[in-house]
C-alpha cells in the first residue's frame, strides 16, 4: 500500500474525502444526492450556468428526482456546486459522469471524457481517486483516460487511482435509486479497484467488486445490448404478427405466464434514452476494429432504427382507411419524453416521428404532461413548440392521435371517447372503455 493510497483509504472510511462529481444530470445528481446522504462533502461540477445557478438555488431541473434533499444540502454545504473545472484539485475522489453519445457514422464519441479527462490532468495531485462512470467502449478507462491523466507527470497506480463504475440510472422507476442499485467497481489495479470499491460501498447499498475496468466496461455494454437485442426481436414479430391479424401485446402477456426461461419485452415506436439506442454500436464498433462480425447486433440496431419509418406507416395507413391522405391531416402527438412519467428525451423516437409526419404534411403538434415544449436537438430541425391541454375539443380536432409514450397522467378514457383516430405504439388504450374501434396499434 502506497503513502497516497493509505491516506486517501483513511479519508475514504472517516468519510472526510470530498467526493467530486462532474457532470450533474440523470446520473451525476442522483449520485450526489447518494453520497450527501452517506455523509460526504460533494463539489459538483458542470459547464451549463444555468444548471450550477439552479442548484445553488436550491432548485432541482430533474423532475423524476425528489428535491427535498437538495436545499438544506446546500445551506449546510454538503452540496456546493461550480463550473470552474480549475478547482478539480479539490476532491478527493473524483467521478466523470458526462455524455457518450454516437457520431453520424455510429462510431463512438469520446470527445467528452478525452475533454474532462485533460481538465482533470491539469489540476491533478498525488492521492486522487479518479472514477469514469460514462458507458463506454471495453479498454476506454486505461487506453484512453489513464494516458490523458498521465500528462500530468505523475503514476498511476503510485500517485493516484483509476477505477470504472458504470452508471445504471433509470430515470422514473421508483423501485430504484442511486443509493440501491448494486455498484460494479473495476480499477486499472489492486490498488485503485480497492480504493473504488472502498469509496462506492459507503454510498451504495451493495458493490459488485470485479477483475479489472475492462469487465465492469463490457458488463454495462452487455446489460444495454442484451435490452436492445431482446427490443428488437418484439419489434420484428410485432411487424409480423400485424400482418398475420395476431397482438403481439396479447403474445407477449401469454408468453411470460411461463415461469422460467422468459423475460417480457415489449415493442414501442423506436428505443429511447442515452443507453439503449447507443451503446451496442460501441460494441459493434470495438468487434469491426478487432476484425470480429457483429452481425447480430448491428441487425438489432437496424430493426429499432426501422420503427419510427413502420409507425408512420401505420398512422398513413390509418388515415386512408379513413378516407385522408397525411398530407394536411391534423396529428397530436402524445409524448416527447422517450418513455413514461419522465421529461428525459435523449434519443427519443418521438422527435422522429415528428420529423418524418411533418415531411409528409402532416399538421403535428404534441402534447406531454412532463415536457412543455420541444427542446433543441442537434439532429433534428423542429419547430419551436408548446405542449398543448388535452380537452374535448382539442381531441375532436385531430385527424389522428398518436401516442408515441403512455404517461399515467394522460386521460386514456377521455382520450378514447373524443379523438376520432387513435394509433396506439404502447399498448396505452388495452381495456379502455370506449377505443373499440378507433384504435390500430402500431
Amino acid at each position: 500500500m502506497t503513502q497516497h493510497h493509505q491516506q486517501l483509504q483513511q479519508k475514504i472510511e472517516d468519510r472526510t474525502a470530498i467526493i467530486g462529481i462532474v457532470g450533474l444530470g440523470y446520473v451525476g445528481l442522483p449520485l450526489a444526492e447518494a453520497s450527501v446522504a452517506a455523509g460526504y462533502g460533494v463539489l459538483g461540477f458542470d459547464i451549463d450556468p444555468t444548471k450550477v445557478a439552479a442548484l445553488e438555488r436550491g432548485d432541482t431541473y430533474l423532475k423524476h428526482l425528489p428535491s427535498e434533499w437538495l436545499k438544506p444540502a446546500v445551506d449546510a454545504g454538503s452540496l456546493r456546486v461550480t463550473a470552474d473545472m480549475n478547482r478539480l484539485d479539490e476532491p478527493d475522489v473524483i467521478i466523470l459522469c458526462v455524455p457518450t453519445p454516437v457520431t453520424k457514422s455510429r462510431d463512438p464519441d469520446l470527445s467528452y471524457i478525452e475533454s474532462t479527462s485533460a481538465d482533470v490532468a491539469k489540476r491533478l495531485r498525488p492521492g486522487q481517486l479518479v472514477s469514469l462512470e460514462s458507458t463506454t467502449y471495453p479498454g476506454t478507462t486505461r487506453d484512453v483516460v489513464v494516458p490523458i491523466l498521465e500528462r500530468s507527470g505523475l503514476k498511476p497506480e503510485v500517485d493516484f487511482f483509476v477505477g470504472y463504475s458504470p452508471e445504471r440510472e433509470d430515470p422514473g422507476n421508483k423501485s430504484f435509486k442511486a443509493r440501491n442499485i448494486p455498484k460494479l467497481v473495476g480499477g486499472i489495479g489492486p490498488h485503485s479497484s480497492s480504493l473504488a470499491n472502498a469509496a462506492y460501498s459507503r454510498i451504495v447499498s451493495e458493490t459488485v467488486p470485479v477483475s479489472s475496468c475492462e469487465v465492469a466496461e463490457a458488463a454495462k455494454i452487455l446489460e444495454n445490448t442484451y435490452r436492445a437485442v431482446n427490443i428488437a426481436l418484439v419489434n420484428e414479430l410485432k411487424v409480423l404478427f400485424a400482418k398475420l391479424g395476431i397482438d403481439v401485446w396479447e403474445v407477449v402477456e401469454a408468453a411470460k405466464t411461463k415461469p422460467f426461461g422468459f423475460q417480457a419485452f415489449y415493442p414501442g415506436p423506436g428505443l429511447g434514452g442515452h443507453c439503449i439506442p447507443v451503446d451496442p454500436f460501441y460494441l459493434s464498433w470495438l468487434a469491426k476494429r478487432n476484425d470480429v462480425s457483429a452481425h447480430f447486433i448491428e441487425l438489432a440496431g437496424e430493426v429499432n432504427r426501422k420503427m419510427p419509418r413502420y409507425v408512420v406507416d401505420r398512422v398513413a395507413e390509418a388515415l386512408n382507411e379513413n378516407g385522408k391522405p397525411v398530407r394536411g391531416s391534423k396529428v397530436l402527438l402524445l409524448g416527447l419524453a422517450y418513455k413514461k412519467d419522465v421529461d428525459d428525451t435523449r434519443e427519443s423516437p418521438s422527435f422522429e416521428l415528428f420529423e418524418q409526419l411533418r415531411q409528409r404534411g402532416a399538421e403535428i403538434a404534441f402534447s406531454d404532461p412532463h415536457v412543455a415544449s420541444i427542446p433543441a436537438k442537434r439532429d433534428y430541425d423542429l419547430p419551436a413548440q408548446e405542449s398543448v391541454e388535452l380537452t374535448p375539443e382539442t381531441l375532436a380536432a385531430q385527424d389522428c392521435v398518436l401516442i408515441a409514450t403512455d404517461h399515467t397522467k394522460y386521460d386514456y378514457e377521455l382520450i378514447a371517447k373524443h379523438a376520432p383516430l387513435i394509433v396506439d405504439t404502447r399498448n396505452a388504450l388495452a381495456g379502455v372503455e370506449g377505443a373499440e374501434g378507433k384504435v390500430w396499434k402500431a
